[in-house]
């Protein structure tokens, strides 16, 4: 449930719009099905094992940051490779205020239009 929908709102209104289009909704781990036919005991299950999945992966969550914040403190964790050598990040600035169009540089660099932006912010 936690992986269909953020949150047990969420998790209502899609249940409740497949349902209205005569989908049949079955969650086979918590074995519970939801049809068409509305009763009070399928809302109250839906909202609970909602509210269970949610609490569950903002569990999930908490650890896994605690677990980095160590890694972290160890010198364990790193984080992500940069894309490029420091030469290649020049090379990039300097061709960027060139006024090279960003699109066909990020396609020739091999990263995103997005990664290029971080890029040329940092240098700045």
């Amino acid at each position: 449930m936690d992986r269909l929908a953020r949150n047990p709102d969420d998790l209502r209104r899609l249940v409740l719009g497949l349902t209205e289009r005569g989908v049949v909704v079955e969650f086979v781990k918590e074995h519970l099905t939801f049809t068409s036919e509305e009763n009070a005991m399928s809302k109250l299950l839906l909202s609970v094992m909602g509210a269970f999945a949610e609490f569950e992966r903002a569990l999930i969550k908490e650890r896994q940051r605690e677990g980095i914040a160590i890694a972290k403190k160890k010198g364990v964790y790193k984080g992500r490779k940069p894309s490029l050598t420091p030469e290649r990040v020049q090379e990039l600035r300097k061709r960027v205020k060139s006024g090279e169009k960003r699109a066909a540089l990020a396609r020739e660099f091999g990263i995103s239009r997005e990664t290029l932006y971080q890029y040329a912010r940092a240098g700045a």
